[in-house]
């Protein structure tokens, strides 16, 4: 007996495993940038801050429009609120270090935490695409490593705000292209890193898992911070 099932419903069950899978993308790109909001900024030192994940209402599937969705695949549908440490980007961190420095010694080692707190937030934000990237690649059984996922390719998984904001930043870094891109290449380097390892990878799908069980539109960086810790 052949049992045949009709083509809206078809569509319907591939419409609606798409959008759980675009679901998963987000969850863990938000993860991602969260959990090392906390994890590499105390790493590095650095003093707690605010931050928390916030998501559009998507609830109704069935009046949803998946290509609206994955177009707006961005901070209009997830965003992490707050958690910059650099509010207010400098015209040249090199030329802020050199003029600070040439006036008083004194101030050197309050312009080492500036640069380390501005290279903690690149590094944040190059994490989230990144952490999407490898949930996707793990997903579909390939390999990820940093020669296969490089900066341009952070687009294809949601990361075009991310650069763009990333680019701000390494812009204020130097005058010099050159020096702009080396230095990205080796934040860039430095979040592939971090998404490679297992205790942070694992930290990353806990929360992953907690975003998408809670169905919340607001997780607080308490919330986070007890997931990953636990």
């Amino acid at each position: 007996m052949v049992l045949k099932m009709k083509r809206n419903k078809i569509i319907d069950i591939g419409r609606h495993k798409k959008l759980q899978q675009h679901k998963q993308c987000i969850a863990y790109h938000e993860a991602g940038h969260a959990a090392a909001i906390y994890l590499n900024n105390k790493a590095r030192n650095l003093p707690p801050i605010f931050f928390q994940i916030i998501f559009k209402e998507m609830s109704d599937v069935s009046a949803y429009d998946e290509l609206i969705y994955e177009a707006t695949h961005d901070d209009s549908v997830a965003r992490v609120e707050g958690g910059r440490l650099i509010e207010s980007l400098p015209y040249t961190v090199d030329g802020l270090a050199h003029k600070l420095m040439d006036h008083n010694e004194a101030m050197a080692p309050l312009v080492r935490d500036y640069i380390i707190a501005f290279e903690a937030d690149i590094i944040n934000l190059l994490i989230g695409p990144l952490t999407e990237a490898k949930f996707v690649y793990n997903r579909d059984d390939e390999l990820f490593n940093q020669q296969l996922v490089n900066l341009n390719s952070l687009e294809n998984y949601g990361g075009g705000s991310d650069l763009a904001l990333a680019r701000e930043y390494i812009e204020s870094f130097s005058e010099s292209k050159e020096l702009q891109d080396k230095k990205l290449d080796e934040l860039f380097a430095v979040a592939c890193d971090f998404v490679s390892n297992y205790s942070n990878w694992k930290a990353i799908t806990k929360l992953a898992n907690y975003i998408l069980e809670s169905n919340k539109n607001i997780i607080s960086c308490e919330e986070v911070v007890l997931v990953v810790q636990s």
